[in-house]
């Protein structure tokens, strides 16, 4: 994971994550925002660091709070936001598996999902997308309790944001996305 190419930016507002299947039903900014503030409009409407909004039939995932650079941990479930830092990218995964006992973390809404998510910065419409920096993260379908918390550490400033799914019965349990399943293709 020490590649920029899993690092999702934005142009100064929130990221989102978005079922695949409803990409198509986003509108980001429109050519006259402010005065019409379309779907980013309702993004930043976001109190706090996370919140859900409806987009199509399905519920997206607003990351609030300020614009941080953003990857997905998938061994821990955890979208890392970098407020600021200096940490190489290679050794992320080991700090947050350090930190994440010692997070405070808020409980935030319940998320239910049934396919794949996209995260990108809300601006973009769904006809963009693709050509900009975007991250496609496989979970497995379910409800998702959804937890957030800040933390600082000397070299890092990290808001994390947990994603902890109800577990299914023992023997209906798939097996855990690895890395693989988080990566820049997209279909929409």
């Amino acid at each position: 994971m020490n590649s920029d190419s899993m690092w999702v930016t934005s142009a100064g507002g929130p990221l989102i994550l978005i079922p695949e299947s409803v990409c198509q039903h986003w509108g980001g900014a429109p050519r006259t925002y402010p005065d019409d503030e379309g779907d980013y409009g309702r993004a930043c409407e976001v109190d706090g660091y996370v919140g859900l909004i409806d987009v199509g039939a399905a519920q997206a995932l607003v990351l609030g709070d300020m614009p941080a650079r953003t990857m997905f941990l998938p061994q821990y479930d955890v979208l890392v936001r970098e407020v600021a830092g200096d940490e190489d990218d290679a050794d992320l995964p080991s700090l947050v598996a350090d930190l994440l006992p010692l997070v405070e973390w808020e409980t935030g809404p319940t998320w239910s999902i049934e396919e794949p998510v996209v995260l990108f910065d809300s601006a973009h419409e769904s006809a963009e997308i693709s050509t900009e920096e975007h991250l496609r993260i496989d979970l497995p379908a379910g409800s998702y309790q959804i937890q957030s918390g800040y933390i600082e550490v000397p070299s890092e400033y990290l808001i994390l944001v947990r994603l902890l799914r109800d577990q299914p019965p023992a023997d209906s349990r798939e097996d855990h996305p690895d890395a693989s399943d988080a990566r820049r293709d997209l279909p929409c």
